[in-house]
């Protein structure tokens, strides 16, 4: 590995294991027999234990004007009790979840736990569903598959348009309560309920998946999956120190929820919960805390990762700030362009003199949601990484490629209310089936690690049969535009070749990006095995990605199949004939 030569700092990952079993079919299945601590095995053991043994410790920070409001352990844990007790007077009972639509926030997390707390699942759903101007048929969906038994918003106002959608439910608001409503200050005056043991099996969270590929499906997530995921990435680490993580993913989705919220708790660290976003109009606020707060450990979608590689190039002061102590960087929710990741690494060696280990996890909310990650020093994008301790990566022929499956305490018991998409979900063996496709790094060399190899699910054939691997075509190609671009969708099933609809990174000026997005993808070509690897069109649109509409997850993703859809006009200009003069043919 190259960083023999090059220094880099040491994030003391423990040793990695991994049996290895090949089978006739063409198939593997890759395991990690290290040990967990299995002594959480509930969401609420982590509390109990800091409370008491760190309770001055600052467990949760947010932006208070200038400064920072926080709750430390014994705060959280006095809290969470009062707020059981709320609860349960208010009349929410074990066994109905508690919906929250709110942005990240400690209210946000202490009513979770208060009702996880209490036996009432929390069920967090994107602030998307309910913003002002938003479609509200998300909302109602959801409202309908989880049949909550009570209603926190951190914002009425902010929410008001959804509020009729609650009528007939209680109501808890943070913020700017309607009238008969009740508040989350009144709430915590209720008769304490003290944490009590939890039965691990019983139902923690109930988190709506993106719905990229249909509606959303309520996963519900047991109080063993959410504390064992916690427990299996704890084990990959030789790491006793308390992790410090500025994070702004979103607690309706179980990156957010539950890699970082929960991991958080489990390891006794500190979380500054960062409003920014990874958009160019929102990013600033995530600037302004990484200034004033130098992590441990740092986790952003690619986008994020993007617009960050622009701030610490122009701005040493913040990347002092940010390579102070941070000992592992780390990407999800989809593949980072290699050179977005070299960018980030140039800078560290200009600030400290050595790189910083670029990890990333691997897994879905049904899989708690990490079923594989990187546990070795790596500079490298693009891995899956192996399988987390007592995790079972199964690696099945399904065509030409090999599908990724899994099997491990984190892997859901299934879907809310969905019986048959449970059973669909499991192989005959017991597996998860994740719907994407993975090869090895090294060909015949599972111990160099997984790659992924596309989304099977959104992956389409040109109408010459050439099969293309969307997912892989639109990491390469973002790569290729060396950051003029922050994303792609892929287009082409039926036709001719393939095009991309390229959304514009706005640090570059038009001509410069033009140049080198036709520079980049002529590269791309050249380099390219086959058809299916090949862009015949590009159009770089005018606009970003649309949030409200669910174009782009809030965990800062493309949705493929919806970007298409909505940009229907869009895709037929790209193909026009002759070509409109703003469509990049190659």
């Amino acid at each position: 590995m190259d960083g023999e030569t090059t220094p880099f700092r040491d994030p003391r990952y423990a040793p990695r294991r991994l049996e290895v079993e090949r089978r006739d079919d063409g198939g593997w299945v890759l395991g990690n027999p290290t040990p967990i601590d299995r002594t959480f095995d509930d969401t609420l053991k982590a509390l109990a234990r800091w409370s008491t043994e760190a309770p001055h410790r600052v467990w949760l920070a947010e932006r208070s004007g200038e400064g920072w409001a926080t709750v430390n352990f014994a705060e959280a844990r006095e809290r969470v009790e009062a707020l059981a007790g709320g609860l349960l007077a208010l009349g929410l009972e074990p066994g109905r979840p508690l919906l929250i639509l709110a942005r990240n926030g400690i209210d946000h997390a202490l009513i979770a736990y208060a009702a996880m707390a209490m036996g009432a699942a929390a069920a967090p759903v994107s602030p998307q569903y309910g913003a002002r101007g938003a479609d509200l048929g998300r909302l109602s969906h959801a409202l309908a598959l989880l049949r909550p038994g009570a209603v926190y918003v951190d914002d009425a106002e902010a929410f008001a348009d959804a509020l009729p959608l609650f009528e007939g439910l209680p109501v808890v608001a943070s913020r700017n309560p309607r009238p008969g409503q009740a508040t989350v200050a009144a709430l915590e005056r209720a008769t304490p309920l003290p944490l009590g043991p939890l039965d691990p099996a019983s139902t923690a969270k109930l988190l709506l998946t993106s719905g990229s590929t249909g509606k959303p499906k309520a996963v519900i997530q047991q109080h063993r999956n959410i504390a064992l995921n916690a427990a299996q990435i704890a084990a990959c680490f030789d790491d006793p120190d308390p992790p410090v993580v500025v994070n702004a993913a979103p607690w309706s989705h179980s990156l957010g929820a539950n890699a970082i919220l929960h991991m958080v708790l489990h390891r006794g660290g500190t979380l500054h919960i960062d409003a920014g976003q990874p958009t160019a109009e929102r990013f600033g606020d995530t600037l302004r805390n990484l200034r004033d707060v130098s992590p441990t450990y740092h986790n952003m979608v690619p986008a994020g990762w993007g617009l960050f590689a622009d701030a610490l190039e122009r701005d040493k002061t913040l990347a002092r700030a940010f390579f102070a102590r941070v000992r592992v960087l780390q990407y999800g929710g989809a593949s980072l362009a290699q050179s977005i990741a070299d960018r980030v690494q140039a800078v560290a060696l200009k600030t400290v003199g050595e790189r910083i280990t670029f990890a990333t996890g691997y897994g879905s909310t049904e899989t708690g949601p990490t079923a594989c990650n990187i546990h070795w020093v790596n500079f490298r994008t693009g891995f899956m990484g192996l399988p987390v301790p007592g995790t079972r990566l199964k690696l099945a022929p399904v065509g030409e490629k090999l599908e990724a499956r899994v099997q491990g305490p984190q892997v859901s018991p299934g879907y809310l209310g969905a019986p048959e998409l449970t059973v669909a979900a499991f192989d005959d063996e017991g597996f998860y089936r994740l719907g994407d496709a993975a090869r090895f790094a090294e060909p015949g060399r599972p111990e160099a690690g997984v790659v992924f190899d596309g989304r099977l699910v959104e992956n389409f054939k040109l109408a010459s049969g050439t099969f293309v691997a969307a997912g892989v075509l639109r990491t390469a190609a973002v790569s290729a535009c060396d950051g003029a671009v922050s994303d792609a969708v892929v287009c082409g099933e039926g036709r001719d070749g393939v095009g991309l609809l390229l959304f514009a990174n706005p640090g570059w000026a038009g001509d410069d990006r033009r140049a080198a997005v036709q520079a980049g993808l002529r590269r791309l070509n050249g380099e390219a095995k086959g058809g299916s690897g090949r862009v015949a069109r590009a159009l770089i649109l005018a606009d970003q990605p649309d949030p409200a509409s669910g174009e782009i997850t809030d965990k800062g993703y493309i949705n493929q199949a919806l970007a298409r859809e909505r940009r229907a006009a869009e895709v037929e200009r790209l193909y026009r004939e002759p070509p409109d003069p703003e469509v990049i043919v190659l």
